[in-house]
């Protein structure tokens, strides 16, 4: 458990220091990073923390991923604990080393809705959703060829940060919201970041497990 553990942190930190690493230094040069770029910072560094964690632990990187997976059976629970405070960890970590590095610029990267709470929770559920069938498909499906997974988890995580990070930040992950959050101590609106992603997760991985069926469950003959 404890590779399992240390394999989560290093992948949570990743995806922060990197994705919301980008949108600061965007802040601080003036948009030298641009939007479109921050989007691929987030789609590169998961495909990229997949490739180096998934054989460990299966590179959940994400407490909303790491829920739907133990509402579906494909983690235990009694591991729940430790995935999601080993991700809220390394997300504060990253968090504390950016602030360190860069300074309180761009609210640390905080996600903050451009609209109203209700319209970013909404979203936030959709994007989760689609996020986590993708996840569900090309992890715990026979018929998906495995080696795609980092590709496809990361594509949908960028085309998801580019289209609707304008509006709510895209997040799909409390631990990538509450990071920022918790070090910068910024506090808007974060229970659409927590809540949100946790109810599209659940449904993305329930209705897959349904439209999958049982014969084609990757784990059937464990």
């Amino acid at each position: 458990m404890l590779k399992k553990s240390v394999a989560e942190f290093i992948g949570t930190f990743g995806l922060v220091f990197a994705g919301t690493g980008a949108i600061m230094i965007n802040d601080i040069t003036g948009g030298g990073v641009t939007h479109v770029g921050v989007g691929l910072t987030f789609g590169s560094i998961i495909a990229v923390m997949i490739f180096a964690t998934g054989h460990i632990s299966g590179a959940h990187i994400n407490p909303a991923v790491t829920l739907g997976f133990a509402i579906t059976k494909h983690l235990p629970w009694k591991q729940v604990p430790y995935y999601l405070g080993s991700q809220i960890a390394g997300a504060i970590s990253a968090s504390v080393v950016l602030l360190l590095l860069l300074g309180d610029v761009a609210d640390l990267g905080a996600t903050i809705p451009a609209g109203t709470d209700l319209q970013a929770f909404f979203i936030e559920i959709i994007l989760t959703f689609f996020l986590m069938f993708v996840i569900m498909s090309v992890a715990t499906d026979i018929r998906s060829v495995g080696q795609i997974a980092a590709i496809a988890i990361g594509a949908t995580v960028g085309l998801e940060a580019i289209f609707a990070g304008p509006i709510t930040g895209a997040s799909m992950n409390p631990a990538r919201s509450l990071g920022p959050a918790i070090v910068g101590w910024t506090w808007t609106s974060q229970w659409v970041y927590v809540l949100a992603p946790v109810i599209g997760a659940a449904a993305a991985s329930m209705v897959y497990s349904w439209l999958r069926g049982e014969e084609n469950y990757v784990g059937k003959d464990a």
